[in-house]
């Protein structure tokens, strides 16, 4: 009898302790200790594709958009004048962006200006297929003001398509260049340039000609319906604006400006002495200034 109980209480035992480890195991990992689990019952998390570093000195440059990017009457009445162009003139007066990244030499074999005056985005697909084949190392935008531009409020693009019609166009770029860099550049401020030309007399009747009449008409109206109309173009391209930095901040290798082209003031001496609405020579070496900054900072934000 002797025996047995011993051999039962040796039996008992090893049962108990075997029980008081298996509960020790269970208990830490349902009050969430710092010990790991039972092996192979850990689920690891799939480690995030890194950010590509953004390349603050690219190689080579194409330009789409419109007038704005073709230089449109910078240099003489109701004509293109590329060589002054912000993106990828050769000018040095206005030291584009083309330039200050590859130098005048650099800017003149590897630069390449695809924008065309009067476009809309509804063209930017075309003008980036154009682009693409060059092989660029970035692709500036500077593209809408034709959208909103129209010859009454109800033409004007709408907020939706001018989404599908950008979304299109970078679809189109990153089919053929999946790493190309894109700046996209604000539209500018449209009521601060009629505000700013409606005082020259000369610049007036070049606007009769049909340039922006949507926001330029009737230039010397300040009556209600004038001033609705103006605010309702004001709204549609700040609505593109917002357009422009969503769609764009979706790509990896994509950068806004941050409203910079938007809000910078434009006066007097950055307007054409011909229309008073596109830039002048000023006027596009501040928009290279604005580009430069944006391509060339450490951060999309600063």
């Amino acid at each position: 009898m002797r025996k047995r109980d011993r051999r039962s209480r040796g039996l008992v035992a090893a049962a108990v302790a075997a029980l008081v480890g298996v509960a020790g195991l269970t208990g830490c990992d349902a009050v969430g200790g710092d010990s790991p689990g039972p092996s192979g019952t850990a689920v690891r998390k799939p480690s995030p594709k890194p950010t590509p570093a953004w390349d603050r000195s690219p190689a080579s440059l194409a330009a789409v958009g419109d007038s704005i990017t073709r230089g449109f009457d910078a240099c003489s009445v109701l004509s293109d004048c590329p060589e002054v162009s912000w993106a990828t003139g050769t000018d040095t007066a206005v030291n584009s962006l083309a330039v200050r990244l590859l130098g005048k030499a650099g800017a003149a074999r590897n630069s390449w200006n695809y924008a065309s005056t009067g476009s809309r985005m509804a063209d930017l697909p075309g003008q980036m297929a154009q682009a693409a084949t060059r092989r660029p190392e970035l692709v500036t935008v500077m593209a809408g003001a034709n959208d909103a531009c129209r010859s009454s409020v109800s033409a004007m693009t709408s907020v939706a398509e001018f989404r599908t019609q950008f979304e299109d166009a970078l679809d189109t770029l990153r089919s053929a260049l999946p790493k190309t860099q894109v700046y996209v550049s604000s539209v500018p401020d449209l009521k601060r340039l009629w505000s700013q030309g409606r005082t020259n007399p000369m610049g007036k009747q070049i606007w009769k000609l049909g340039i922006c009449p949507s926001m330029l008409g009737d230039a010397d109206s300040l009556s209600a319906a004038a001033t609705s109309r103006r605010d309702r173009v004001q709204d549609r391209v700040e609505s593109y604006n917002t357009v422009l930095e969503e769609v764009c901040a979706k790509d990896r290798r994509c950068r806004f400006d941050g409203g910079a082209v938007f809000e910078y003031r434009f006066g007097t001496a950055q307007l054409s002495h011909w229309d008073w609405f596109h830039p002048s020579k000023n006027g596009q070496a501040r928009l290279a200034e604005l580009a430069y900054a944006r391509v060339t900072s450490r951060t999309p934000a600063e």
